[in-house]
Order: C-alpha cells, then sequence, then structure tokens
C-alpha cells in the first residue's frame, strides 16, 4: 500500500515536470490552433490523474514481480537508454535492428526470429520514417569524416 503512494507521488513530480516543461516549447507565429504544446500538456495531465488515483486509492494489497521480470524490465530499459545514445554516431538501421532483436528476445527466445525481426524493423521503420514521413534519418555511420573545408586565403599560399 505504501510502495503505491510512493509511485504515485513520484509519478506526481515527474507528470508535473513534463507539463512545466511542454509549457517552456517555443511556438512560431504560424503554428496550428492548437500549437505544439497541447499533446505534451495533455499527456501529463493524463499522467497526473493516474497518479492521484494512486495516491487517493492504492492497492490493498500489492504484488511484486517476480526477480526475474526485474531483471528483464531492467535489461529493456538498458538497452533503451544506449539506442538512444548510439543514434546520432551509428546511424539508424544498425541500432534500431540491435534494439529491437535484444527486445524481441526477450518477447519470445528464439535467435534467429529476434535477428530477423529486428532487422525487418529496422529497415522497415526506416523507409517508413524517411520516405512516408519525409524525417531527415541517417542510415549508417558515416566511415569516414568528409574533408575539411579550405579557405580561399588558404588555397595560393606557400609555407
Amino acid at each position: 500500500m505504501a510502495s503505491d503512494r510512493i509511485f504515485g507521488l513520484v509519478a506526481l513530480f515527474a507528470a508535473l515536470a513534463y507539463i512545466a516543461s511542454a509549457t517552456q516549447i517555443q511556438t512560431s507565429f504560424l503554428a496550428d490552433p492548437v500549437g505544439p504544446k497541447a499533446f505534451p500538456i495533455l499527456i501529463g495531465s493524463v499522467a497526473s490523474l493516474c497518479a492521484l488515483v494512486m495516491i487517493v486509492r492504492p492497492d490493498p494489497d500489492p504484488e511484486w514481480p517476480a526477480t526475474r521480470t526485474l531483471l528483464a524490465l531492467f535489461v529493456a530499459v538498458v538497452v533503451l537508454v544506449a539506442y538512444a545514445y548510439s543514434l546520432k554516431p551509428f546511424g539508424f538501421i544498425i541500432p534500431t535492428a540491435i534494439t529491437a532483436a535484444v527486445l524481441s528476445y526477450q518477447i519470445s527466445s528464439r535467435v534467429v526470429a529476434a535477428a530477423l525481426s529486428g532487422a525487418g524493423l529496422s529497415v522497415g521503420l526506416f523507409l517508413l520514417f524517411k520516405y512516408a514521413l519525409g524525417l531527415g534519418l541517417v542510415p549508417l555511420p558515416h566511415m569516414s569524416e568528409p574533408p575539411a573545408a579550405v579557405a580561399p586565403a588558404e588555397i595560393g599560399a606557400e609555407d
């Protein structure tokens, strides 16, 4: 009972912080009538309501998941955080394939099926995001750095 109330308080503070950060979103004068702030504020409001329900009416006898489930959740969080940090240096396809394969393996522990679903999901999502939605994704990491720009004054200068 106390664990639900503690989690409800943590969720309420997180939701309020989310709403506060959503109010800081800058809007241009050509924004749609609702604006970009509406969706994050709506999500934060729903999360706040859910947190308040957990605080006011906690479960009288909460059951914690087994250790194996907690470990699987921890692995999923670590993989998703690593995914977020690996997108920029490694492109979209490779980190997405690895992340999807690991998460798929957690659902059904068949290695070949997990690898195929990870590869298929990463390529499919890349095609969807890049060509259907027009997002500027980088598919693969750059193999070499582009040559540095040379200033025009340096071209004719001799050492």
